[in-house]
């Protein structure tokens, strides 16, 4: 007799549990049979179990039409006010007009995009909770303060603007409002960019898979929104061209940024949210509308002679990438959903190389 004989042995006790049939977890086994050692040997899609088919992550609970509008206005105002502060400081009075309307939908994220973000709370009448406290580590209230930060300079310099507009011959108070508005360019950078740092904060997969990829497509979105929203309404062919510049340069990265973020998601087999309707809505909208459509136009207007139908294509093509930006927070917000819902893409992004 050796000496553990007189032990139990727990490997005969396991095995004896394994031939039952009253246990719940012989009928199903809750972990994961995915060998954990480099990315680049895992599958794209989950092929292990799941517990009865169910996530094991809830979506988050916000409205995606409110949080996404609110998100879109808040990348236009800050990608507007940047870009008309830039045009007025490098160009001066020409471009008195164009920084005008910059500081008119500057103010579209603290009245618009604020009053969304406050009907989805569950507690909209405590939205002042936000406020109480400030914690660097925190991207929820870091993005408090930074819109916090915006309103002051963003209602200063429209209220400025609208007495000007009122009292054309008070020279003052144009520059009032072109130097009161100015941090909002600033702080602008930091409101079209930190709700992708709120979302990839979260474990929804679709959010949290490609960070900085998600960053850069919702700042260069924000800037050719910002630029679509002003070259609409603007005359000077000058101005428009300048507008058209940046707005191309801003699709061009959007595209770049989108190809990085797919192709990370995909490797971190996060695609298969993709593949759902909202992922259809994404490559439907986000992509060819908001991005192939205004290339494609703004190129098309390159072989235009009549200024009356190359304005048309340009103003079609800013159209266009207003409504792509728009789908774009949208979207993301439905994929994200989505992929916290199916078990086969948040298991497989639980996976210890994914985090």
């Amino acid at each position: 007799m050796t000496a553990d004989a007189g032990r139990p042995s727990h490997g005969r006790k396991h095995e004896g549990l394994g031939r039952g049939h009253d246990n719940v977890f012989d009928r199903i086994d809750v972990r994961p049979r995915v060998a954990t050692t480099s990315q680049s040997s895992q599958p794209e899609v989950w092929e292990g179990p799941t517990y009865y088919g169910r996530s094991q992550l809830k979506a988050a609970p916000f409205n995606v039409w409110m949080v996404g509008g609110y998100i879109f206005l808040a990348g236009l105002s800050g990608g507007a006010a940047g870009v008309a502060t830039l045009a007025e400081a490098v160009r001066g009075e020409r471009a008195a007009k164009l920084g005008r309307r910059g500081r008119y939908l500057a103010m579209l994220a603290p009245t618009f995009g604020s009053a969304l973000l406050i009907a989805d709370l569950h507690t909209p009448q405590r939205f002042y909770n936000m406020w109480r406290i400030a914690k660097p580590t925190s991207p929820m209230s870091l993005g408090t303060w930074i819109l916090t930060s915006f309103i002051p300079g963003a209602v200063f310099g429209a209220a400025s603007q609208a007495l000007s507009d009122v009292m054309p011959k008070t020279r003052w108070l144009k520059s009032a409002a072109r130097i009161g508005g100015a941090p909002s360019a600033l702080s602008g950078a930091g409101l079209s960019i930190y709700t992708a740092s709120l979302l990839a904060a979260t474990s929804t997969p679709y959010w949290a898979a490609a960070p900085r990829a998600l960053a850069v497509r919702f700042a260069a979105s924000s800037i050719a929104s910002g630029a679509a929203a002003l070259v609409l309404a603007e005359r000077d062919a000058s101005n428009r061209d300048a507008l058209n510049l940046a707005l191309g340069a801003a699709l061009t990265l959007e595209a770049a940024a989108t190809l990085a973020h797919h192709r990370t998601v995909q490797g971190k087999g996060v695609g298969g949210a993709l593949q759902t309707g909202w992922g259809r809505s994404e490559k439907a909208l986000a992509e060819g509308l908001g991005i192939a459509v205004p290339i494609a136009l703004h190129l098309a207007s390159r072989f235009v002679h009549s200024q009356k139908a190359k304005r048309a294509l340009n103003d079609l093509a800013a159209a266009a990438a207003l409504g792509g930006s728009l789908a774009l927070r949208i979207s993301t917000l439905g994929v994200g959903a989505e992929s916290a819902r199916r078990p086969d893409v948040s298991f497989r992004f639980s996976q210890p190389e994914n985090l």
